[in-house]
């Protein structure tokens, strides 16, 4: 049975009030790297075979701090990436409150596409056949996946049996756990959410 731990990427000074999206040169600045390390330390023991990560900035760094001690380098997985925002990517979170589809977003997601973006179920669809190919590679062993909070969500509530337009109740903090158990003919499990992290 493969162990899937899913890994939200630490905070960067713009968590919780923009829409970074995939905006290059976002980094973790100072106080996400020690919240990468706290991560990675309590990692430590997990004995990951593999950490992949989206190829977004922002998770390439925390997987960084998390694959050093255990003497591997990252693997970028492309169906982790970010959703694509589109034009919305870059807006601050309060603009975006302001919107009449921001309502949209929260409470029926599954009719909505960003402009010039991704719809979530698009970005569901390829982030949990990138989880099924890791498992599949991986079936005794633990697999570390640093990625991003609503793509995290949107795996999750797949594994869930959750109708996609409930996964935004679900929450998943800056550098928090949860953890899935995979295996071939079995039910999947969903072991734990959302375990430790920060504000």
């Amino acid at each position: 049975m493969a162990r899937v731990l899913l890994l939200r990427h630490a905070p960067t000074p713009e968590t919780g009030k923009k829409l970074t999206g995939r905006l290059p040169g976002v980094g973790l600045g100072s106080r996400g790297e020690a919240i990468a390390a706290v991560a990675a330390e309590s990692l430590a023991h997990s004995d990951p075979a593999v950490v992949v990560t989206s190829p977004v900035q922002r998770c390439a760094e925390t997987a960084e701090f998390v694959a050093r001690p255990h003497d591997l380098d990252p693997v970028v997985e492309a169906g982790l990436e970010e959703i694509d925002f589109g034009a919305w990517q870059g807006r601050t979170l309060n603009s975006l409150a302001k919107l009449k589809t921001w309502e949209t977003v929260q409470r029926t997601p599954s009719r909505f596409r960003f402009p010039d973006g991704e719809t979530f179920a698009e970005a569901q669809l390829r982030a949990v056949d990138a989880i099924e190919r890791l498992a599949a590679s991986h079936r005794k062993a633990t697999v570390v996946a640093c990625s991003h909070a609503d793509v995290i969500k949107l795996v999750l509530a797949h594994y869930l049996g959750m109708p996609l337009d409930l996964f935004q109740r679900l929450d998943v903090r800056p550098a928090s756990v949860s953890e899935l158990a995979l295996a071939p003919g079995l039910d999947p499990r969903v072991v734990s959410i959302n375990v430790g992290g920060s504000r």
